[in-house]
């Protein structure tokens, strides 16, 4: 049995064809000009404001004490009255990304910025078709214009990336019109930078320490209060050639950066005279814990002779209209993009350098550089095809050749279940693993279907003789703007962070559920949390089990890993019970005494509100959360599945 308050969820209609107060406004709720604060007083009140007026002086110590939907929402906008200037938001949501609603899924596991909606994949053709798979037989003929093909994929390529910057490549029509889309949508101009694609936002990392000069340059200095694949893998490059790694610590309990240790390495004195001391590796906000990082701190590492590499990935789908990209002027700059929101979320990275930068990079050959490869039409193989050279030469025939047979694991829309199980796709970020030597050959023989070139009129457009790409994900973030995008989602995750807090488990001297790592309700705060759950004996719920019992209910997490947490010594007692370790790295890996400072940190579970997130999706993730004050919800849960013959929940 569900709680009373995810029942009236379901009730609710979703699919945008009534106008429902719970899904968002069909116009705003308060159209009466009011004097405007000055952003001092905004942001002093905000918190404040907050904390007193949603649920005060209120608890919930069972799911079954929630209010209601409506409830909640009614109480919502009193408190924050300018989240009704959103509307359109919830109009996009409803027109464009319909199958949130028809799948009544939560999606809070998506950081970043997507391409295209949903509208365009269904204008494609492609959401009711399902390719065929190696495992199961071919479906009847059916027009290949509706075949289920992604707009774009990936065509991995090894070289040279300083040439690549200098000199650039056989570029395609569609790369040339996605780079201006990008850069235009970055404010990142063509004159100042150059930019290659990407596998995604660890190839990036990679890719640009096997270039970058630690020989001379031989520091790297980076800001992560988080364990990330990205990080990881520029640091293991960047060692091998003999680099000095440093990290900045975050003070508990709070997780802010502390100051005085950053200030000592960002200005510690060189040996070397006229040279770069090293790499400064800086992420505008964590992307876990929400915090954001003051950028004095880019300022006083340029001042000390740092290159400067901006970690974007992270940021809200506006906020570089915020950044001043033109006052900072970064060495680098990296950021992702996926496909579709709700979607499979593969798509790309884009790594940018500094023109004037790049003459200092070393000649390094080396993977991660990606062509994008225009989408296709499905051309069906017979069951016999073996992959020989009587095959090909047939294709041949066809038009195709052997390098336009390449194909990638980068797929957008939904996947068929065939294609899932025969281990084709993999959902997340493009694959590291895929073997990037393998022959055409190898590729189709695992594989049923080949592709013809086609053109897509839903995403490519010409005019005045210029090719020009429909990337509608971003064309409707930009016709948001910064203030509508950023005020929504303050609302939300302050919204949320607070809700949580009023979770007390019963009879226990009201032992809170939750714990919070990092900033709590905060005016200038990301849209990204890291908390756990605690039972009524002060037992932490392990991590992992949290995110699968969510995705039982619908709601998609993640977890993920906090370190370089520093404790002053009126913590030191709380050090021993908060920190783990945690295992990693290459079995029989000689340990040293960074990885071993690394391996300490708390496991938590994390949200991310995208721009596309309303009241709905964070009211459904609290009242999810509510339930784990039934003492015996957990088990229950593991009950309940296995009496349904399904895959028990293993803590």
């Amino acid at each position: 049995m569900q709680p009373r308050c995810l029942e009236v969820i379901s009730q609710v209609c979703l699919n945008g064809c009534c106008p429902s107060p719970i899904l968002g406004f069909s116009e705003p709720l308060n159209k009466t000009s009011k004097p405007r604060n000055t952003s001092a007083t905004c942001r002093q009140n905000f918190a404040k404001t907050t904390t007193s007026s949603i649920f005060p002086n209120t608890h919930f110590t069972n799911p079954e004490s929630l209010p209601s939907l409506q409830e909640s929402f009614e109480g919502f906008i009193k408190v924050y009255p300018q989240y009704s200037e959103t509307y359109q938001v919830d109009q996009t949501r409803a027109q464009e990304y319909n199958h949130l609603a028809i799948s009544n899924h939560t999606c809070l596991d998506y950081i970043g910025i997507g391409l295209f909606s949903y509208a365009q994949l269904q204008k494609h053709g492609l959401d009711k078709q399902i390719l065929p798979s190696a495992s199961s037989p071919p479906p009847p003929p059916q027009n290949t214009q509706n075949m289920h093909v992604p707009f774009f994929s990936l065509s991995y390529k090894t070289g040279n990336l300083k040439t690549q910057l200098l000199h650039g490549g056989q570029e395609s029509a569609l790369e040339s019109a996605m780079k201006k889309r990008i850069m235009s949508f970055l404010n990142i101009s063509e004159n100042d930078y150059s930019m290659v694609f990407t596998a995604n936002r660890t190839s990036a990392f990679k890719l640009l320490a096997e270039s970058y000069p630690f020989k001379t340059s031989r520091k790297l200095l980076t800001v992560y209060d988080y364990e990330s694949e990205a990080v990881e893998a520029m640091i293991n490059s960047s060692e091998k050639k003999g680099a000095e790694v440093m990290s900045a610590e975050f003070s508990w309990p709070g997780l802010r950066i502390q100051s005085s240790k950053l200030k000592k390495m960002v200005e510690m004195k060189s040996k070397r005279k006229k040279m770069k001391r090293g790499l400064f590796v800086f992420p505008l906000h964590s992307r876990m814990t929400g915090a954001r990082y003051p950028y004095l701190w880019m300022n006083r590492a340029k001042e000390n002779e740092w290159h400067i590499l901006i970690d974007a990935c992270a940021l809200g789908p506006k906020d570089m209209d915020s950044f001043g990209l033109s006052l900072i002027r970064p060495d680098f700059l990296i950021c992702s993009f996926y496909k579709i929101f709700g979607e499979n979320p593969s798509g790309f990275g884009c790594l940018f350098v500094k023109k004037s930068t790049v003459p200092i990079l070393e000649d390094s050959l080396g993977s991660g550089m990606v062509n994008l490869v225009l989408a296709k039409k499905p051309l069906r193989l017979l069951d016999e095809f073996s992959g020989t050279d009587s095959d090909f030469e047939h294709l041949s025939k066809l038009g195709l050749q052997e390098d336009e047979l390449d194909s990638s694991n980068s797929f957008s829309g939904p996947l068929s279940i065939q294609a899932t199980q025969s281990g084709r796709v993999e959902q997340g970020e493009t694959s590291e693993s895929q073997t990037t030597g393998a022959t055409a050959k190898q590729k189709v023989s695992k594989t049923l279907e080949i592709v013809e070139s086609g053109n897509p009129a839903e995403v490519m457009r010409q005019e005045n003789g210029i090719l020009e790409i429909e990337c509608r994900g971003l064309d409707q973030v930009d016709s948001l703007g910064l203030t509508r995008v950023s005020n929504r989602s303050r609302c939300l995750i302050n919204w949320m962070v607070n809700a949580l807090l009023k979770l007390k488990h019963p009879n226990t001297e009201e032992i809170p559920l939750v714990r919070i790592y990092g900033p709590r309700v905060k005016f200038d705060r990301g849209p990204a949390l890291a908390f756990n759950l605690f039972d009524w004996k002060g037992e932490k719920v392990e991590a992992p089990l949290v995110q699968k019992l969510a995705d039982r209910s619908n709601i998609s997490l993640s977890y993920g890993f906090l370190h370089h947490i520093s404790f002053p010594d009126k913590y030191e007692e709380e050090k021993a019970t908060v920190l783990e370790k945690r295992v990693s790295g290459a079995k029989g890996a000689v340990k040293n005494k960074r990885k071993e400072k690394v391996d300490l940190g708390i496991t938590v579970v994390t949200v991310a509100l995208g721009v596309l997130a309303n009241f709905e999706d964070t009211y459904r993730f609290w009242a999810f959360i509510a339930q784990f004050l039934d003492a015996d919800f957990v088990e229950k849960a593991k009950w309940r599945y296995t009496a349904l013959n399904q895959k028990t929940v293993e803590v």
